[in-house]
């Protein structure tokens, strides 16, 4: 279904002013250049824009769980609404980001945020899932779905994770998810997030079949952990790993008896975080990765106290065409 321009009003005047008409066809050209369909179901989904070609480009992303849960229930140091707006401020410097736990303050993340393109919230607790998308690129289709299976306070919220297919440029596009999966190391808790991380590999199976693919949230999980079976995640569904590639040399980490786990707070680049990066290429695009980075300094008070009680995640990469 197109969208149809008003037809407009009478102008007062013979003529219509240089201003009018400027605005006018601006307001036209930004109309046309999109278009909306409807299924049998009356869900409305955002064709293609116009955008120009390109080969080759860049893309800097980045993960981050930014603990929005309110104030008083929030692990977080610093106060949540005027932390969550510095962090919408200074997401503005990424093409591309996945954030988690983003239900009670999205008013104040997108507040100061200049990316064209967000996610709309599912709201706070306990009715959001925490999950929101912030581009640079068109967003033209986004799907949540929910886990199947949780433990403990997770049963609260709609945790889960969502699906984003993103225009790069004309004819270029990826598929995007944003994942949040069940936290905590008890038994309940750890036969939870492997049934989360089961449902997400057949998800993507199905629905992203032979594409490109970006997969970034927070896991909860470690290859060093057994139970949390991250190997079999990333070789099922042919995925790199940007921390491995860049920071380990290539090799996944061994899984460790009585494996424990570092502070989220506590990581480096030089070990495994529960906050990861994973892509896939296609066989029409080629990603390369160059840069993996904890963003310690950038997300935290001019007095060193971190902004969120997570650390964020960055990698650089260029696409190709083949």
């Amino acid at each position: 279904m197109l969208i149809q321009l008003p037809y407009p009003s009478r102008p007062k005047s013979k003529h219509i002013g240089l201003v009018g008409l400027l605005a006018l066809f601006v307001l036209l050209g930004f109309m046309l250049s999109f278009s909306r369909v409807e299924d049998s179901n009356g869900k409305s989904s955002l064709l293609s824009p116009v955008m120009e070609e390109a080969q080759k480009g860049e893309l800097s992303l980045l993960t981050y769980n930014v603990a929005g849960l309110p104030q008083l229930i929030s692990s977080a140091e610093t106060p949540r609404a005027s932390s969550i707006r510095e962090i919408g401020r200074q997401l503005n410097r990424f093409d591309l980001v996945n954030v988690q736990e983003d239900f009670n303050y999205n008013r104040q993340l997108y507040a100061d945020n200049a990316h064209p393109y967000r996610t709309e919230t599912m709201g706070g607790v306990p009715f959001g899932d925490g999950l929101s998308t912030l581009s640079k690129y068109p967003i033209l289709e986004t799907e949540r779905i929910a886990w199947e299976d949780c433990s403990g306070a997770d049963c609260f919220t709609p945790k889960g994770f969502s699906y984003q297919r993103v225009q790069l440029a004309k004819d270029v596009f990826i598929d995007v998810y944003n994942v949040h999966a069940t936290a905590q190391d008890n038994a309940e808790a750890v036969a939870a997030r492997r049934k989360n991380i089961l449902q997400l590999t057949k998800y993507i199976q199905k629905k992203s079949a032979s594409q490109a693919i970006l997969v970034m949230g927070d896991f909860n999980a470690h290859y060093a952990f057994s139970e949390d079976k991250l190997h079999d995640f990333q070789e099922q569904l042919g995925l790199s790993d940007s921390w491995v590639l860049l920071q380990n040399k290539g090799l996944l980490p061994k899984h460790i008896k009585d494996f424990k786990a570092l502070h989220a707070l506590e990581v480096t680049e030089h070990c495994e975080s529960i906050d990861k990066i994973f892509f896939r290429n296609s066989s029409r695009l080629q990603f390369q990765p160059s840069e993996y980075k904890i963003e310690r300094d950038l997300f935290s008070t001019p007095e060193g106290t971190p902004l969120s009680d997570h650390c964020a995640v960055s990698m650089k990469m260029a696409w190709e065409l083949q």
